[in-house]
């Protein structure tokens, strides 16, 4: 019994040191883990956004031209068939196949009026040379009236005045039903010289439509213009342009053959920030195809108007960011991961933003783990730390997290308050930091 106790009484003492060993090492690593060094060092502002790998020049493979073809209807083609995207082609390899059935159809049905109107015209020549045959009949009969009439006055001379005024009357209206024929045959040649003219017209109009539509279907087959590596276009939404898209008369890419020599990084960066942004300043690139890798590159452009992208709630600027130098590895369409350096301060104090608070009075102060209450002049600031322009030297641990009882710490740096306040009065004076607090000056 008595060794029953003992061992219980062991085990008992060792529980309780093991729990006051490990309250300790866990208090001890939540306070090293309350406090921050202040800092000094190089500082950068930046802004992080991703992007992807796309060539600064291509040569676009394009679609026929429907629109400069005055005779054919224009619509959207649908592409039936296509390579691989990737696809590395020579010029003049095959690329895609446009589909042909709705031009296919029209052809047909300009066919079938191209013959109506040709066996139509026909025999309208034919109806008209038959009338105009009869009308020129008449005109040679009434030639031979007037001429009957004109000897019939001359046989008269010597009958009655009654009867000679008789024949020159006969002759008069003889003459006039001869001028009356052969105007109304003019007449008739004309109207019809001009139904068949227009007939005509119409038919070359549609012979030209045949041709032209024959000559578009047999365009349908897209070669590549140049060698190159195949991409997908991509349209004004970012969707690709693939098997069962469609192309219009006014848009004709059907895809691109990028310059794999010269390329750049297509981001997209908020409007809060690309008021920060101009072409120009350095940015640093790592490619997540090849992560052990980082690129120098440069802000080449900016979108001068904003767009909204899906799933964003901000107006997004479309930049580019020229690489320099080239990797056999860089495909278009890699996703990029992009840091534009927005400024660069050589050697710095600086600190976690955590650490920077403020009070009713708007006075920013630290907390250090020795005790002190220090007010500060914070400057510029990025995601994580603000510059100390005043009241801090390096070395230091602050607190990042306010103070159980911060009422006893003592105040130090005073003489800065009034600079603050001025500071804050005046028109350029707010800072750019951002504190623990929430509050931006």
């Amino acid at each position: 019994m008595k060794r029953t106790f003992i061992t219980t009484g062991i085990i008992a003492g060792l529980a309780i040191i093991f729990l006051v060993v490990f309250s300790f090492l866990t208090r001890g690593k939540n306070s090293a883990a309350a406090f921050a060094e202040v800092l000094q060092g190089n500082f950068e502002i930046t802004i992080n956004t991703t992007g992807e790998l796309m060539a600064e020049r291509s040569v676009d493979i394009l679609g026929p031209d429907i629109a400069r073809r005055r005779d054919v209807r224009s619509s959207n083609i649908r592409i039936q068939d296509m390579v691989p995207e990737g696809t590395i082609v020579q010029e003049g390899d095959y690329v895609a196949t446009l589909d042909r059935t709705t031009y296919a159809n029209d052809l047909k049905d300009q066919l079938e009026r191209l013959t109506s109107m040709q066996q139509d015209i026909e025999m309208r020549l034919l109806d008209s040379a038959v009338v105009l045959n009869g009308l020129r009949d008449n005109i040679r009969n009434q030639k031979f009236a007037v001429e009957e009439a004109r000897i019939t006055l001359q046989n008269s001379k010597y009958e009655s005045p009654a009867i000679i005024r008789q024949a020159e009357i006969n002759l008069e209206q003889a003459r006039r039903t001869l001028d009356q024929r052969e105007r109304f045959y003019k007449l008739r040649v004309a109207q019809l010289e001009r139904d068949i003219n227009n007939r005509r017209t119409m038919i070359g109009r549609i012979q030209r439509r045949v041709n032209d539509t024959q000559d578009l279907i047999n365009s349908f087959t897209i070669t590549a213009p140049s060698p190159g590596m195949v991409v997908y276009f991509r349209d004004r939404r970012g969707n690709k342009r693939r098997e069962g898209s469609s192309i219009s008369p006014f848009d004709r890419v059907v895809a691109t053959l990028p310059d794999l020599s010269s390329m750049v990084s297509k981001v997209f960066i908020n409007e809060i920030e690309i008021s920060r942004v101009m072409p120009g300043q350095k940015v640093d690139i790592t490619v997540d195809a090849l992560p052990d890798k980082v690129f120098k590159g440069t802000v080449l452009n900016l979108a001068n108007i904003g767009e909204t992208l899906p799933n964003s709630d901000f107006k997004m600027f479309e930049a580019q960011i020229k690489i320099d130098g080239i990797d056999p590895a860089f495909r278009p369409a890699m996703t990029t991961d992009n840091k534009i350096f927005i400024k660069t301060f050589d050697n710095v104090v600086y600190v976690p933003l955590d650490c920077v608070r403020t009070g009713p009075d708007s006075i920013p102060v630290v907390y250090t783990k020795s005790g002190l209450k220090k007010v500060v002049i914070p400057g510029e600031s990025n995601d994580k730390f603000v510059i100390i322009e005043q009241g801090l030297e390096p070395g230091p641990l602050l607190h990042t997290t306010m103070p159980e009882r911060p009422e006893k710490y003592r105040l130090a740096n005073a003489e800065l308050i009034p600079y603050l306040k001025d500071r804050e009065n005046s028109p350029d004076g707010s800072g750019s930091y951002t504190m623990a607090t929430g509050n931006t000056k």
